[in-house]
This record gives C-alpha cells, sequence and structure tokens, in this order.
C-alpha cells in the first residue's frame, strides 16, 4: 500500500522528492533562506559518507586539516580566474562586533583553494616537503538564488582536497587517482553507476588546468554533478607564490590539485533509489540496516528479538530491536519510509510455526526462515542482494535513459520527450555548447576519452567532430 504523504513520482517527480526528504525526516527547512535543517535521519547518512570516504582517502595517504572558514578578499583575489568564477555567489562578511566597519570585507569560503595556497606558500622549502596530501571536512557557503534540500543549498557540507606536488605526472595521477576513489564509492557503496570523463572547457572548475567530473543519471533522467577533480598545474602555486627547491638545487612552482564531494550525494541516493513509500537505502551506506520488531509482549519473542539483534551486531551488521509503543503497522510503514533495507518481524504465530519473516526495503517482499536457520547468515546474504539489485536496477535505468544522436533534431525530441544522457559528437567550439543549451538547458556534462566514437559529425553543426560528449538536462 502506498504511503499517502508521498506523491507519485511519475505525476510531480520535484514533489515526490521533496516529500520523501520530509517523510524520512532527512531534512528541514529552516528560517534561514536556503538553508535547511539537518535532522538525524539526514545527518546519519552523512555520517557514514564521512566514515567509509575518510577510511578510503586516509588509505591513498591523505590527512585531514581544518582551515579558517573567511576568506580576506585581498586573498581571493590573487588568483583572478577563481575570484571571478566565485564573485556571483560570495557571501561578504563587512562589520565585527558592535557595528565596527572592518578594514578588509572577508568571504565566507565558498572554497578553500586560496586558504590552502596561502597556507602552503609558508610551509614548503624542498622537494623533500613534498608532495602534501591534505583533506578537509568543513561547510561552505554559496548564494544561490534557486535552492532545493541537499541539491541545492546556500550552506552546505562537503569534503575538499587539496594536494601539491613536486611534478606535473604526480599532480595529474593524484587528479584521476580521486576521480577513480570517487567512483568507486559511489558504484560499490551507494550502488549508483557514475559516468567519468573531462569537463569541457567552458563547464571546468573556474582557475583549474581541467577538471574531471563524475556524473550520474537520476530516476527522472536528470544529470546530476556528483564529484570532480581538479588539476591546477602551477596556476595557484603562482600566483600564491608556492615554490621549492627542486632535485637540481633549482626553485620551483608546486603542482597543484583539488577535488570534492558534498551533502548532494545525499539527493543522488533519493533521486535514484526510492519510490512512493519512501527512502530506499543501499546497506552499505545505510546507518541502521536491520529492524526487529516484535510483536506483542511476549517474553519468549523479546528474548528472541534481542538474541538475534546481538548476533547481527557481533557480526557487524547495524540492527536494533524496535521497543516502541507504537502497533506494528505503525512501526513496519515508519521504517519503511525511512529506508531500512531489511527488517524482521517475529510474531507469535510465526513464533508458533517455528519461523521468522523477513522484510527487504527495496522490493518489499517478504520471505520465511527457519527459526533455527543461521540467522546472520541469512540476513547478510539479504543484504548483499539487495546492494547488488540496487545498483542492477539504477543500471537499467540508466541505460535505457541513454540515448546516440545524429542530430540537434533527435536531441529536441528526446529532451522535450523522455530525457537522459545523451551521446553526441561535437565539433569543440563554444558555440555549438551554447546552441544546445536551448534545448531545455542541455549542458555538455563530459567528454568521453576511451570510448568509441558514435559518428564523425559534430551533432549541433555538422562539422568534423573532435570529441564524443555525454549531454544532458542538470540539476
Amino acid at each position: 500500500m502506498k504511503n499517502k504523504a508521498i506523491t507519485d513520482r511519475e505525476v510531480d517527480f520535484a514533489q515526490w522528492y521533496t516529500d520523501v526528504v520530509k517523510a524520512a525526516h532527512l531534512a528541514e527547512y529552516s528560517n534561514v533562506k536556503g538553508c535547511i535543517v539537518f535532522e538525524p535521519n539526514g545527518y546519519a547518512i552523512w555520517e557514514k559518507m564521512q566514515s567509509v570516504l575518510d577510511k578510503m582517502f586516509k588509505e591513498t595517504g591523505h590527512q585531514n586539516v581544518y582551515m579558517p572558514m573567511f576568506i580576506p578578499e585581498s586573498l581571493l583575489k590573487k588568483e583572478g580566474e577563481l575570484i571571478e568564477g566565485f564573485a556571483p555567489e560570495c557571501a561578504w562578511v563587512t562589520q565585527g562586533g558592535a557595528g565596527n566597519a572592518l578594514e578588509e570585507r572577508m568571504a565566507v569560503r565558498p572554497t578553500s583553494e586560496t586558504l590552502f595556497s596561502d597556507y602552503y606558500s609558508s610551509k614548503i622549502n624542498s622537494y623533500r616537503d613534498l608532495p602534501k596530501l591534505y583533506n578537509q571536512w568543513c561547510n561552505v557557503v554559496r548564494w544561490e538564488k534557486e535552492t532545493r534540500p541537499f541539491l541545492r543549498t546556500r550552506e552546505f557540507l562537503w569534503q575538499e582536497g587539496h594536494t601539491i606536488h613536486e611534478t606535473a605526472k604526480e599532480a595529474e595521477e593524484e587528479t584521476l587517482r580521486m576521480l577513480n576513489v570517487y567512483k568507486t564509492f559511489f558504484e560499490e557503496y551507494l550502488a549508483i553507476p557514475a559516468i567519468t570523463g573531462r569537463k569541457t572547457e567552458k563547464e571546468k572548475f573556474a582557475g583549474a588546468e581541467y577538471t574531471y567530473t563524475i556524473e550520474s543519471l537520476m530516476y527522472n533522467g536528470v544529470a546530476l554533478q556528483s564529484g570532480t577533480t581538479h588539476y591546477f598545474g602551477q596556476k595557484f602555486s603562482k600566483a600564491y607564490d608556492i615554490k621549492f627547491l627542486n632535485r637540481n638545487n633549482q626553485q620551483e612552482y608546486v603542482y597543484q590539485t583539488s577535488w570534492g564531494v558534498t551533502t548532494r550525494m545525499i539527493g543522488a541516493l533519493i533521486m535514484v533509489h526510492s519510490d512512493e513509500n519512501g527512502l530506499v537505502l543501499p546497506p552499505k551506506i545505510a546507518p541502521r540496516q536491520v529492524a526487529i520488531v516484535p510483536i506483542g509482549n511476549d517474553e519468549q519473542i523479546v528474548q528472541l528479538a534481542n538474541s538475534i539483534c546481538d548476533k547481527l551486531k557481533a557480526s557487524g551488521v547495524t540492527a536494533f530491536v524496535d521497543t516502541t509503543d507504537r502497533t506494528p503497522g505503525y512501526k513496519f510503514a515508519e521504517h519503511e519510509v525511512n529506508g531500512i533495507p531489511v527488517r524482521v518481524e517475529l510474531g507469535k504465530r510465526d513464533f508458533e510455526n517455528g519461523v521468522i519473516t523477513l522484510a527487504r526495503r527495496d522490493t518489499r517482499e517478504k520471505i520465511t526462515v527457519d527459526m533455527n536457520c543461521d540467522i546472520v547468515n541469512e540476513v547478510k546474504t539479504l543484504l548483499d542482494n539487495i546492494q547488488s539489485n540496487l545498483y542492477d536496477r539504477a543500471l537499467k535505468r540508466r541505460d535505457e535513459l541513454t540515448y546516440v544522436c545524429q542530430n540537434m533534431e533527435e536531441v529536441e525530441k528526446i529532451m522535450n520527450t523522455k530525457p537522459g544522457f545523451v551521446k553526441a559528437m561535437w565539433c569543440g567550439d563554444q558555440e555549438c555548447e551554447l546552441k544546445m543549451k536551448e534545448i531545455r538547458g542541455t549542458k555538455s556534462r563530459c567528454i568521453l576519452e576511451n570510448e568509441e566514437p558514435v559518428g564523425d559529425k559534430c551533432v549541433c553543426c555538422g562539422k568534423k567532430a573532435k570529441h564524443l560528449v555525454v549531454w544532458g538536462i542538470q540539476y
């Protein structure tokens, strides 16, 4: 039975999304315009994402640091492209204390390249000091005009990696390595298939030599830029005078990268996996994987529930027994809307019949297993199956909504009927890129560098093509 508080996603996808956010108690709108309150369920997902990614970062040699949240305007202006790119989104502090005007206004960080660069300039002397592989977990502020919970808010949470290297080769390897870390995280933990490639010159990060991106497709065929890695070369090191004595005893500028993902990954989870009954979470990223619901107050059933919970927790599964003073139906609906992957139901009739009921959130199917079975193995196998099924289901949906186009008429028909990813050739001319944008805001998502061309002519102008590009409507 459908959750009455949630709009049908086929009728109004935007309202469906908002309904899921609210019904699953992930976030609430606040009186601070453009900012949200992360409720416990939403923040728990972010904490899980943090713990997994942080481990992956540390396994690749990175360390966590923390930089100030304010950036003096003069410092921000040192790298011209960066300030130009972020100026429309900057929030500025102009006075402090009891109406005292600041000598210099300060930006609330929209990103931290300038802060890291300023820090590195005073810490690096020799090639022996390199590389520096740092990451920061923090909040940033970008003054967005239109906001939506998790996807686009004026303040959001993220991580930003900032590394400096002795050679261009090392820095470029870092840029690709972290892109692959993100791809692994998306596919193996979030169960979201990812496309990776290079951004066009127009769409790259301000101040970067080039940008790589990870792109995912939402259920409604709209693309989401889900993470980026940037190679800066020596742009920032020259602007901020980050020099070192190289192996030939000569002064040289360092080579730099940055990379980041944000809380919009929670939005991606919702829009790829969830349904009209609420949130659906892949087990590997679910803060709570198993809810055990004893039906009634029978002492034997409660004891069995606690025993199963203890066994699951001892095996590394995050399980809990729901002893709240609610009806079984209410509990079932609550765990379903909150996206808990597996529900264990223990009722008197099942107990008498020597079985246990397992309900899986992804398909809403119920199965019974013998009470004397290896319950840990049964539940772990089910969790693995759910994780695989969610990825396979998302991949099938993405493939169904991925098209090859040879001309603008084909692009227009797809974007106006059943949008998705469009693979098409591009001549490299920015005018053609802008012409594509006239079709419902269609943008280049990334240049595919290791795939076979789908033609030899630009989809827009018909001239000789240079690149195979994935295009799409974006959030």
